[in-house]
């Protein structure tokens, strides 16, 4: 594919490496004196523009865009048009003006239709490009100041503050409890805490506490960092040369009609010549057989195949926009309908990405937690008393009436840097841009919009809070926060004081085991209870229960102290435990049924963590009970192309894979399609852009999804909803089905001109229809038929039968003799109808009239039996398509005009048949329909 930098710099990436290799592996002092830079004075001018001069701008490489003559120039790209413009070369190199000139215009159509439908065309490099369209701050000659992002060069030593956007990959030199949103890069869900301690060096990029990556987000603390990595060079470079690199799949439809479309130019070519040679031979006039040849090319060949095939599309994808389905590759509409295997991430996709607090572990008790994400409308309930951390849940529990169950809820409202707010007009939109901002909407108790800031943990504990009456600002009206103890990746806690009665409430959260440790007591019903050694380990095994059933898990404890300089961590009392979850979404259980009914198989592929992902593949349905849930870890795809094809065929049947970067996702998809699978893949972040192209059809999320990713991607899915592409393969299939029967009748209606044609030759006899009448019912009367089955709703159990075979053509041995069987029937209506007007003293022009609308009328009634076999005549899916009786009505008056109208007649070389003629031409045309209707009721089709 071809590039360029922008800029100028038009190195490949392999000559544009990273100024320190493996710098998260090496000391601080190390990476600072290999760029040859001091933290306190940065670089120099002079060394900037030198070092500018040899790694170039901190720019992704952009995508060279397609004009809009290569997107017009790539619509004659197709065999059958090839075979169109070859026949209107023939035609006029003969004199055939009006032939040539009405095979040019079916040209023109085609192409306008596929140019307008493809003009939007992928542009996922200069997506991944915007990403570093910001500035940024850095310290040079001792000075801090803000340029422009693209300017920054490896050694710039950039401070760091809460909110920033990292625009180059950053070896920390300080960081004061920092963490950063790395959701688009790596697939973690939740914000991953940094620090400066080297890790390493084949450590993954999700596991780089030392590193931050241009294209994610400081969600909390400060720090520095320098710059190790820019342009092409960094993390987001590597995804982007690996989108770039691993280029776009033909989709099955386009192979399947190249494939048929080199089929028919064999078969023309073969018919063409052997019937001019037959007849040069049994001595007619050379001209005579030249433009014999020349009607049996335009007969052989379906001019409205690529004008109905692309009009079925393009419906196609418009019902699909109706079902916030957006497709940006016209030929992949179909893709999904032959899909055997969906790649789904799974924060956002299978998850709606937000915290929620499920379950809160007491000394008193045990309480789940109703409600969703950001709805404030959820009730308290206690569970029953049986072991581990489930239960049935009682009725609802007031938490006013449970001065523990309230205790808990104040602490996580108050040790807490989140902000529940309402939401404004201009704040009521769809969020999950791609530089990470930790924004969300969602609805308070009364309806109206909320926006949450913030950790998605802290934002959870809010709106666990919230669901019980306790808002922070009314807390902290009542409990003034006086000092905060930052959350330390060190003692992974984090504790506030508040004034409360000339005393301070000290409320404290962290990890389970941190906590228990500090905490010297119990909250009990009766009151304070010495936390002894055998009570701390029965809760952190209750811990590990919560964890091993997907929860992350925190600890919340109190306590109240004299001095806001007292140890915030000493003699704490515990609280208790609070579970908390990335909810699945409702709607993907029953989707994930659907695709099981279907044949589809669904494979979970994330970057998060091997015990989360089993968990909410298990809390999804995305393995069917009683089968084993095996989970691979990414590390272990590494030496995927050492392995033997019997450990990779055990590696096809993974339902799971976890801490998975974007090379190793291209490595799976390439892995199933060798064993010709047909692979969809979905996808929200940066690392998922490479995939979503490599794939069959690329499927990206269209609320939380990145620009990298809905650029990428072949479909975007408006609503984020995984049901949404349980409708788009049905719909998929559908078209195919509709593709398949329009074909069938092109083809069978064209067949019985070629043996018409064909026959009429070999037996020395007139010419049943000439040329410019043959090209007359292929634009008219095959293709508004042809379009009405394309635009058919489809089968009810289309989505009960497993999905077609990869390698099947668009039309199987048995269709083949259908086509040619039906093709024979309305060929011997239309030549008995010739003789048969000869015969009763038709001259020879009217007698071709009537052979002409018997052919005509033939076809029409031949859109009857394309119903599925086995089917009621008069109830069936062409009979109850209205789309169906419109085209006949329209064709039908076409014939009239073609016979009546006085210009058009004579073009035509028709005459008006007269009234025994009329009847002899309807009479004769029905016997295929006849024949049909016994044929198509004999058995059904599997």
């Amino acid at each position: 594919m071809a590039s360029r930098d922008e800029g100028g710099a038009g190195a490949r990436l392999e000559e544009t490496p990273a100024a320190v290799e493996a710098a998260w592996s090496r000391p601080v002092e190390e990476v600072l004196e290999a760029l040859g830079v001091a933290t306190e004075h940065g670089l120099s001018a002079g060394e900037v523009e030198e070092r500018r001069a040899r790694h170039g701008p901190n720019l992704l490489r952009r995508t060279r865009r397609r004009s809009a003559w290569q997107i017009l120039a790539a619509q004659f790209k197709n065999l059958v048009v090839a075979l169109l413009a070859v026949a209107a070369a023939v035609s006029f190199a003969f004199g055939e003006w009006v032939e040539g000139v009405a095979i040019a215009v079916v040209l023109a159509i085609n192409a306008a239709i596929g140019f307008v439908a493809e003009l939007r065309a992928v542009r996922s490099m200069e997506a991944l490009r915007r990403l570093g369209a910001v500035e940024t701050r850095v310290r040079r000659d001792g000075e801090v100041h803000r340029i422009p992002a693209e300017e920054l060069v490896p050694g710039d030593v950039v401070p760091l503050e809460e909110g920033d956007v990292v625009t180059a990959d950053l070896r920390l030199i300080e960081a004061n409890r920092l963490e950063a949103d790395e959701s688009t890069l790596t697939g973690e869900s939740v914000p991953v805490a940094k620090d400066v301690e080297p890790v390493a060096v084949d450590a993954p990029v999700a596991d780089r506490p030392p590193m931050l990556f241009k294209g994610t987000a400081v969600t909390r603390g400060s720090g520095e960092g320098v710059v190790a990595a820019t342009g092409m060079a960094t993390e987001l470079g590597r995804i982007a040369h690996l989108a770039q690199e691993s280029g776009e799949e033909q989709t099955p439809l386009e192979r399947r009609l190249e494939a048929l479309g080199r089929r028919l130019i064999w078969v023309t070519l073969a018919i063409a010549a052997a019937t001019t040679g037959i007849g040069i031979a049994a001595g007619r006039e050379v001209l005579l057989m030249v433009e014999t040849g020349i009607a049996l090319a335009v007969a052989a060949v379906p001019e409205g195949l690529p004008i109905v095939a692309t009009l079925a599309l393009a419906r196609g994808m418009w019902r699909m926009a109706r079902r916030n389905a957006l497709i940006n590759r016209l030929a992949a509409v179909e893709t999904l309908g032959a899909t055997t295997l969906i790649f789904t991430d799974k924060t956002g996709t299978l998850t709606e990405n937000r915290m929620t607090v499920r379950r809160l572990w007491l000394p008193a008790g045990r309480y789940r937690v109703d409600g969703e994400g950001l709805d404030l409308d959820g009730a308290f309930r206690r569970e029953g008393d049986g072991g581990g951390g489930g239960g049935e849940a009682r009725s609802e529990v007031p938490p006013a009436d449970e001065p523990a169950l309230r205790a808990i809820l104040e602490v996580g409202v108050l040790c807490n840097n989140a902000a529940l707010e309402p939401a404004t007009a201009e704040d009521d939109r769809e969020t999950g841009s791609p530089e990470g901002g930790g924004e969300e909407t969602g609805e308070d108790d009364d309806g109206a919009g909320v926006d949450a800031t913030g950790d998605p943990l802290e934002v959870a504990l809010l709106v666990a809070g919230a669901k019980a009456g306790l808002r922070r600002d009314e807390l902290t009206e009542d409990h003034p926060e006086q000092r905060e103890e930052a959350f330390d990746r060190e003692t992974q806690m984090m504790a506030t004081f508040h004034r409360l009665d000339g005393r301070f409430r000290v409320a404290v959260k962290g990890a389970g085991e941190k906590v228990l440790e500090a905490a010297t007591a119990l909250r009990t019903a009766g009151g304070r209870e010495e936390l002894t050694a055998g009570l701390r380990e029965r809760w952190l095994e209750r811990n590990r229960e919560m964890a091993a059933d997907g929860l992350r898990v925190l600890a919340l404890a109190e306590k109240q102290t004299d001095s806001a300089d007292d140890d915030p961590y000493r003699e704490l009392t515990f609280l208790g435990l609070v579970g908390l979850q990335d909810p699945p979404r409702r709607e993907v259980r029953p989707a994930l049924d659907a695709c099981r009914r279907a044949g589809v198989r669904v494979v979970m592929v994330t970057g998060d963590q091997p015990a989360t992902a089993a968990a909410i593949a298990a809390a999804v349905g995305l393995v069917p009970e009683g089968e084993e849930t095996r989970t691979v870890v990414g590390r272990d795809l590494s030496a995927l192309d050492e392995t033997s094809e019997e450990e990779r065929d055990e590696l096809r049947r993974v339902p799971i894979f976890a801490r998975v970067d974007p090379a190793q996702k291209l490595d799976l998809i390439a892995l199933h399609q060798e064993a010709d699978e047909i692979v969809a893949m979905t996808g929200d972040g940066v690392n998922d852009a490479p995939a979503l192209k490599k794939a069959d059809i690329g499927i990206a999320m269209g609320r939380r999804g990145t620009q990298v990713a809905q650029e990428a991607a072949d479909m975007v899915l408006r609503d984020d909803q995984f049901a949404t592409i349980v409708a788009a393969i049905e719909q998929g299939r559908v078209i195919f089905a509709n593709i398949r029967r329009f074909v069938r009748y092109l083809l069978s209606c064209n067949v019985s001109e070629i043996m018409i044609v064909a026959g009429a030759t070999a037996i020395d006899a007139p010419l049943p229809i000439l040329p410019l009448q043959i090209l007359f019912l292929n634009l008219v009367t095959d293709v508004f038929p042809a379009l009405a089955l394309a635009f058919g709703e489809g089968e009810e159990t289309v989505m009960e039968r497993p999905p077609r075979d990869p390698d099947e053509p668009v039309l199987a041995r048995r269709h083949w003799l259908e086509i040619v069987g039906y093709g024979l029937l309305i060929t011997l209506s239309v030549l008995a109808a010739l003789f048969l007007a000869m015969a009763l003293g038709f001259r020879e022009r009217r007698a071709v009239t009537i052979s002409f609308l018997t052919l005509a009328l033939a076809q029409l009634w031949h859109v009857f039996t394309m119903r599925d076999r086995g089917s009621h005549p008069l109830d069936n899916d062409v009979v109850r398509n209205p789309w169906v009786w419109g085209a006949l009505g329209l064709c039908l008056g076409l014939v009239l005009t073609a016979v009546y109208l006085p210009g058009l007649a004579d073009v035509l070389g028709v005459i008006d048949p007269g009234p025994r003629g009329w009847a002899l031409a309807v009479a004769l045309s029905l016997v295929p329909w006849a024949v049909g209707l016994v044929l198509r009721s004999r058995r059904p089709t599997r």
